[in-house]
């Protein structure tokens, strides 16, 4: 069968749309794959021939001017007539969208064919187009139970957030350290800001390194572009190993030589972080709409598989208690990370593929 999976925008609806679409394909269905035109989902679908790939420019409301609205129109419809172009060609059988607007004119597209529509929400609070996108379609897929209570009525199920397949196996803990030129018989900690870095993060932590310095502390700090080289002088000063670049592509590697993380909370970095049994130090993006991160961070938080800073309250003496906190009791890390673990998902993708072709049967 054909199936369409609209994810794009952000790393946290492509990556679990990825994952949905390689079970799919697995299973012998071909798959669109509907992206928008934002660099990373071009980055993040380099060299996928498996798929199917169409760029959809992702249209929002960015104000309530007359312009403005009258701009919005007029690209939703031009979007709106362009996928349904592609659903003429392509004929799917159903359509899934993993959030964001991208995902609205797949999915009214695929209304107007009278085929099941699903919409996937990772967050623990949905965004404004999937409180939209959630009215219109047949199902509501959850990565948190939490989130229920924003949608209609029974109209919801609790599948978690897929992980990418190149993240399913964790690697030897030795030689993934290797690849970061790091050894054994240190704390690794593993630093992210998301796609683009988080300056306030990077900042907080290069005033701490000078109170981490006398502790077997070693680091993996993906920083973003704009602090790449500031990281690298100041872990040098500090006198601490560190692999520190902008970006790596090989999360699976960084994820397995890791004992802990500092993350912002977005559900898909959760879903890795709770995969690969890691506790946290949780800075939630505080420009995130509808503040879902800090929602996430709370479910992580509660669990005891995570502590929890805001970035206005997160400074280099602030952040240093954090670390030292989990620096100082080898305990507290071991039972930190047990339970986080007991919040990954369980074959996640699966259960989004299982309930798309049910639907089909």
């Amino acid at each position: 069968m054909n199936f369409v999976i609209a994810a794009g925008g952000t790393g946290g609806h492509l990556f679990p749309g990825l994952a949905v679409g390689e079970v799919l394909i697995a299973r012998g269905h071909r798959v669109m794959l509907i992206i928008s035109e934002k660099e990373i989902d071009s980055l993040a679908t380099q060299g996928r021939s498996d798929f199917r790939i169409e760029r959809v420019p992702g249209v929002g409301l960015q104000s309530k001017s007359p312009l403005a609205i009258l701009k919005f129109i007029l690209k939703f419809r031009a979007g709106l007539a362009q996928v349904k172009a592609l659903y003429r060609d392509f004929a799917p059988q159903a359509v899934i969208g993993m959030g964001g607007f991208t995902s609205t004119a797949p999915l009214l597209a695929g209304r107007a064919r009278k085929i099941p529509t699903f919409v996937h929400e990772s967050n623990a609070i949905p965004g404004k187009s999937n409180k939209l996108n959630g009215r219109i379609v047949t199902r509501v897929l959850l990565g948190f139970e939490e989130c229920a209570q924003f949608f209609p009525a029974g109209k919801c199920t609790v599948t978690g957030t897929p992980i990418r397949t190149s993240l399913a196996t964790r690697l030897d803990k030795t030689e993934a350290l290797a690849a970061f030129g790091l050894t054994p018989g240190k704390q690794t900690l593993l630093v992210m800001g998301g796609s683009q870095g988080a300056h306030g993060i990077n900042q907080s932590l290069s005033n701490a390194l000078p109170q981490l310095a006398k502790y077997a502390l070693q680091v993996i700090h993906l920083t973003g572009k704009q602090d790449e080289v500031m990281m690298r002088e100041s872990y040098a000063r500090a006198g601490i190993t560190a692999f520190a670049a902008a970006f790596h592509h090989r999360m699976e590697a960084a994820y397995s030589a890791a004992d802990f993380a500092i993350s912002r909370s977005g559900a898909a970095s959760l879903t890795e972080l709770s995969h690969f049994a890691l506790p946290s130090i949780l800075i939630p993006y505080p420009f995130a709409a509808e503040d879902h991160q800090t929602f996430n961070a709370n479910i992580f938080e509660r669990a005891g598989a995570a502590t929890l800073l805001k970035e206005r309250e997160t400074s280099g003496e602030t952040l240093a208690k954090k670390l030292l906190w989990f620096l100082e009791d080898p305990q507290r890390l071991s039972d930190m990370s047990a339970r986080s673990a007991s919040l990954a998902p369980q074959q996640a993708a699966e259960r989004v593929a299982d309930t798309i072709l049910n639907s089909c049967a």
